[in-house]
C-alpha cells in the first residue's frame, strides 16, 4: 500500500506500537528517560552521516525514538514512575482524599458514578484518577463536573468479572488508567465551595443549561432522549427499547456525538462558508472560522472525550480540505492520530476511537475506488450510489472491530443509512437552530413541534428496520485472531479488486484459507473440551456444564439466569443449550461436589471433596467441617452476606480454602 510510505503514517504506527508495548509491559522509567535523552543526539548524528546507499540508521533511530515516545506517554498517563501518583502511597489504609469530579457517568439503579481526579491524600499532593460512586439519594443533587470534595475512605480494587466471558469492566477501566474505586454516600463527603472551574466543567454546565431549556418545551419523552443524544451527546434519558432499536438497525452511531456528526457539521460549514473564498485570504479565514465553530460545537456538547476526539480529528480533516490535495488525506489522518495519542495515549484502547478512525480511513481509501468502479449518469442513481459507497466503505472498515466487541451484524445497515443519513445534515442543522432559539427563549412552539415530529419519524424508521429480525445476525463468535486476520483479508480484497495482481490474489486466498483453518481448529478444540463452572448469580445457584459444543445450565431457578448463558455460549461457540434443575450431588472427575441448600441435607457418609453452600442454609459449619472434612468450601450469590462473612471466618479458623463467587468470581473445576 502506497499510503504506508508516508512518513507520518510510519511514525504513527511506531508510536502506536510503543503505547501497546508500554501498556502491557512494565518498562523502567529511568532507562526510558535515558533512551529519550540519548536518541535525539543519535538522530542528529545519523542525519549528518547518513549515506544515500548505506544502512538506514536515521530511519531506524527515528522509529526507535517514536517507539520509546509511545512507551513514555502511556507510562505517564497511567502514572508509572510518577513520584506523586497515588499508587506510590499506602492504599491499604483509610485516608482523607481530596477529589475533583472529571466526568459524570451514566447512573444505575443503586449509585451515581463519577471519574474523579485525585488532588491530594492526607494533605499531600497526589495525582491519579479513580472511580467514585455515591449511593442514590433522591433528596440530594447529583455532583457535577469540577465539584471538589473530601472523603475519608480506603480505595478498593475493581473486581474482575464474576462470570465467564462477562464484560470485563476492570479491564475497561484499566485502559482508562483507573484501577481503584471508592464507594460512599452523600453524608460522608465534605463538598468544597468555590472550586476552580475548568473548560470541561464550564462546557458540562452549559450543556445542562441547554437541556433544562429544551425540557420546557413539549417534546415527547422518547424524542427528548434522542434529541439530547443526537445533538449534545448525553444518552442518559434514552429508553432501553429505543437504544436497542438503533443498535439492531445498525444506527447506534447516530446516538453518539462523534465522527459522523462532526463530519456532517464540517461539510455543512464548508458549504455555508464557501462564499468567503472570494475574499482576499478568504480560504484561510474560512479554515480558521470552521475550526473555531467545530470547537464551539464541542463546547456545546460538553467537551466529552468522544466529541473532543472527533473534533480534533476533523480539525485536521478541515486542514486537508484547505490544502485540496487528495494524497494528503492519509497524512492528515495519521497526524491527527499522532496528535491525539501523544496527548491522550489511552484513547487507543477505546472502542469509539478505534471505530472512528477505522471508518474514516476506510472511507478515504475505499470510497474513491468504488466511485471508479461505477459512475452512474443519472444524478439520483449517482447520489444513491455515493451514499451506499460511503456506507459500504465505512462498514468494511469497522466490521472486524464490531464483530469482536459486539458479536452481531445488522445486515440492513445500508437501508438505515439510505433512509436516515441523507437527512441527518438537515436534522443536525435544524437541531442547532432549535438549541439556539431555546437558549434565547425565542423558540416558537410550531418549530419545536416540527422538530419533535422529525425525530419521531426517524425513531419510527429505525424501529421498522430493527423489527426485521431475520436480517440481524446475532451471537457471532469472533476472537482476536479473527479480528487481525479479518483486516488482512479485507485489505487484500480491496487491493486485488482495485488492481488485480497475483501477489494480492495469493494473499487474499491464503488469508481466507487460514481464516477457515482457524475456525476448524477451534471446532476440533471445542469438541475435546469438557468443563464444569460455578457461576455467580444473585438469589440463584448456577452451574455450567460444557461438553463439546453443548451446554447444560444447572440451576435452582432456571428462569433467573440473566446473560450468563448467552455470554458463555457466544465465546465458547456453543451450538446446543439446555437447562436442568439443580441436584444435591455431582461427580466431578474423581471428586464429588455436594450442594447444601435450605433443606440442610448433609453428606455424612459420602465425604465429598467440595461443599457448595446455597440458599442461606441453616447449618453449623464448624461441625460440618469436622464431620465431613471437605477439601474446599464454595459459596454463591444465593446466600445472605452476613452468613457468608461468618462462614468465611470459620473456614479461615479451620484453614480450609473458601471461595465466594461474589468476591472471587466464577470457579472452573478441574475434571482430571
Amino acid at each position: 500500500m502506497q499510503q504506508l510510505n508516508f512518513i507520518s503514517v510510519k511514525l504513527t504506527l511506531w508510536v502506536v506500537l510503543g503505547i501497546i508495548f508500554g501498556f502491557y509491559i512494565d518498562v523502567n522509567s529511568f532507562l526510558l528517560l535515558i533512551a529519550l535523552s540519548v536518541l535525539p543526539i543519535g538522530l542528529f548524528w545519523a542525519r549528518a552521516k547518513q549515506k544515500r546507499n548505506g544502512l538506514p540508521f536515521f530511519e531506524a533511530l527515528t522509529f526507535l525514538t517514536s517507539f520509546c515516545l509511545g512507551i513514555w506517554v502511556v507510562g505517564i498517563s497511567m502514572g508509572k514512575g510518577m513520584p506523586h501518583h497515588y499508587s506510590k502511597k499506602d492504599v491499604t489504609k483509610e485516608k482523607v482524599w481530596h477529589l475533583k469530579v472529571r466526568e459524570v457517568l451514566k447512573p444505575n439503579t443503586f449509585s451515581h458514578n463519577y471519574i474523579a481526579q485525585i488532588i491530594a491524600s492526607d494533605n499531600e499532593q497526589t495525582t491519579g484518577t479513580i472511580l467514585f460512586g455515591l449511593s442514590v439519594d433522591s433528596l440530594t443533587k447529583q455532583l457535577q463536573v469540577d465539584d471538589e470534595f473530601l472523603i475519608h475512605a480506603k480505595p478498593r480494587s475493581i473486581r474482575p468479572p464474576l462470570n465467564p466471558h462477562q464484560f470485563d469492566y476492570k479491564s475497561y477501566l484499566e485502559k482508562q488508567g483507573i484501577v481503584h474505586f471508592i464507594k460512599s454516600n452523600y453524608s460522608s463527603i465534605i463538598k468544597k465551595e468555590n472550586a476552580p472551574k475548568t473548560w470541561v466543567g464550564r462546557a458540562a454546565n452549559f450543556r445542562e443549561k441547554i437541556i433544562s431549556k429544551l425540557k420546557k418545551y413539549d417534546f415527547g419523552l422518547e424524542e427528548s432522549g434522542v434529541i439530547q443524544a443526537l445533538l449534545l451527546g448525553k444518552r442518559d434519558d434514552i429508553s432501553e427499547n429505543t437504544y436497542d432499536n438503533y443498535k439492531n438497525a445498525g444506527a447506534v452511531h447516530i446516538l453518539a456525538v462523534s465522527g459522523l456528526h462532526v463530519g456532517i457539521f464540517l461539510f455543512l460549514l464548508e458549504f455555508l462558508l464557501s462564499p468567503l473564498e472570494r475574499l482576499p485570504k478568504g480560504k484561510t479565514v474560512k479554515l480558521l472560522l470552521i475550526v473555531l465553530l467545530l470547537w464551539s460545537y464541542a463546547f456545546v456538547a460538553g467537551l466529552s472525550p468522544s466529541i473532543v476526539r472527533a473534533v480534533s480529528m476533523f480539525s485536521f480533516v478541515a486542514y486537508a480540505m484547505y490544502l485540496n490535495r487528495p494524497t494528503n488525506s492519509f497524512n492528515i489522518i495519521a497526524l491527527s492520530i499522532l496528535f491525539i495519542l501523544l496527548v491522550k495515549p489511552l484513547f487507543l484502547f477505546q472502542v469509539g476511537f478505534q471505530m472512528s478512525y477505522a471508518a474514516v480511513f476506510s472511507i478515504v481509501w475505499i470510497y474513491p475506488k468504488l466511485q471508479k468502479f461505477w459512475f452512474p449518469e443519472n444524478i439520483l442513481v449517482r447520489k444513491i450510489w455515493q451514499l451506499l459507497s460511503v456506507s459500504v466503505a465505512a462498514q468494511l472498515g469497522v466490521l472486524p472491530i464490531s464483530l469482536f466487541y459486539f458479536h452481531q451484524f445488522p445486515a440492513l445497515f445500508f437501508v438505515t443509512n439510505l433512509l436516515v443519513v441523507p437527512f441527518l445534515g438537515l436534522i443536525l442543522g435544524f437541531g442547532i437552530l432549535v438549541i439556539f432559539l431555546a437558549l434565547i427563549d425565542f423558540l416558537p412552539n410550531i418549530i419545536a413541534k416540527g422538530f419533535d415530529w422529525i425525530i419521531r419519524l426517524m425513531n419510527a424508521t429505525v424501529g421498522w428496520v430493527a423489527k426485521q429480525e431475520s436480517f440481524i445476525i446475532k451471537n457471532i463468535p469472533f476472537d482476536s485472531f479473527q479480528l487481525i486476520w479479518g483486516y488482512l483479508i479485507i485489505t487484500a480484497l480491496v487491493l486485488f479488486l482495485s488492481k488485480p495482481k497475483w501477489k494480492t490474489m495469493v494473499v487474499f486466498f491464503s488469508g481466507l484459507i487460514i481464516f477457515q483453518v482457524w475456525g476448524i481448529y477451534k471446532q476440533v478444540e471445542l469438541h475435546q473440551k469438557e468443563t464444569i463452572t460455578l457461576a455467580h448469580r444473585s438469589r440463584n445457584t448456577v452451574l455450567l456444564h460444557q461438553l463439546g459444543d453443548s451446554l447444560v445450565i444447572i440451576a435452582s431457578d432456571t428462569f433467573n439466569i440473566g446473560n450468563i448463558a448467552t455470554d458463555y455460549s457466544v465465546a465458547e461457540r456453543i451450538q446446543k443449550m439446555g437447562a436442568v434443575q439443580l441436584k444435591n450431588s455431582y461427580r466431578i472427575g474423581s471428586k464429588r461436589l455436594f450442594v447444601v441448600d435450605s433443606l440442610t441435607v448433609l453428606p455424612i457418609k459420602a465425604r465429598p471433596e467440595y461443599l457448595l453452600l446455597t440458599q442461606s442454609s441453616k447449618i453449623n459449619l464448624e461441625r460440618v467441617l469436622d464431620s465431613v472434612q471437605p477439601k474446599k468450601i464454595f459459596v454463591d450469590g444465593s446466600n445472605y452476606p452476613s452468613l457468608i462473612k461468618k462462614w468465611k471466618a470459620t473456614c479461615a479458623q479451620k484453614e480450609i480454602p473458601f471461595h465466594h463467587t461474589g468476591e472471587k468470581g466464577f470457579y472452573t473445576f478441574k475434571l482430571n
